[in-house]
């Protein structure tokens, strides 16, 4: 980060230099983006027949010829963000917490049911089933036609239903997107798990990393907490104001170098 920028950056809050050490860091991102940005999008003609949202996050979007632009701008939110349509990511995401929410099944008018991700240190993928076996106590379960193509270290569980099935095991590890299950009763019925870990193209150039040390390029830098109320600090306390400064530097900075 030049000075240069760090200075054309703060030139955009001078009308209030004390707020760049009071308010949060996502409002003064919001005021100042929309100062930035305001009239940039008025020259490019983004400004005509369309609005410009603000909110309490920052973000730069805009609404135009019925599709939603979010340009190559990185967004930050502080606070919650719902999508009521389908949305699509064509790389990563990462998060803290995860469910789906629906409305409750049994009770739709008054409740929710909320359901957390099952979730894993490997990018692992599951299928499950219910095989019922033949007269010799065996079954061929087939599986979806990419199933090795996109799985490998493939790993099985077996249950009987109705009765106990001691001698059940699998004869035949997945080959040609299939596999087999014997020594279980006669016409039984056997409950499967079969869980395989990603090896596809995307996959493979992009693994997965379980671990990470915080610093520079990350998500908070060296003594910085994602959650710092969850380890009993006040979150707008926390953070030294050396790390507040170098935050709005990076943010126009990247805006600035456009």
């Amino acid at each position: 980060m030049h000075i240069r920028h760090l200075l054309e950056a703060l030139r955009w809050i001078s009308v209030a230099p004390a707020l760049a050490f009071l308010l949060p860091r996502a409002v003064l991102s919001c005021v100042a983006a929309f100062a930035l940005f305001a009239p940039t999008l008025a020259v490019a003609g983004y400004g005509e027949s369309s609005y410009y949202g603000e909110s309490p996050y920052y973000s730069q979007t805009y609404y135009q010829g019925g599709y939603y632009f979010q340009g190559s701008y990185q967004l930050t939110f502080t606070g919650d963000v719902s999508a009521l349509a389908d949305f699509s990511v064509a790389n990563a995401i990462s998060k803290a917490f995860g469910t789906f929410v629906i409305d409750h099944p049994l009770d739709p008018k008054n409740k929710l049911l909320f359901h957390s991700f099952v979730e894993s240190p490997e990018v692992k993928n599951l299928y499950d089933g219910v095989a019922t076996l033949d007269k010799s106590g065996e079954a061929i379960v087939n599986l979806p036609s990419y199933f090795e193509a996109l799985n490998k270290d493939f790993r099985y569980q077996l249950k009987p239903i109705g009765k106990p099935m001691p001698n059940l095991y699998i004869k035949e590890e997945v080959k040609n997107n299939r596999f087999t299950i014997a020594g279980g009763e006669p016409n039984g019925r056997v409950s499967w798990q079969v869980t395989g870990n990603r090896h596809d193209p995307f996959i493979l150039a992009n693994p997965l990393q379980v671990e990470v040390s915080k610093g520079p390029g990350e998500l908070v830098n060296v003594g910085e907490y994602l959650f710092p109320e969850a380890y009993e600090q006040r979150f707008g306390l926390t953070a030294p104001l050396g790390s507040l400064l170098r935050s709005i530097a990076d943010l126009f900075g990247n805006l600035l170098a456009r």
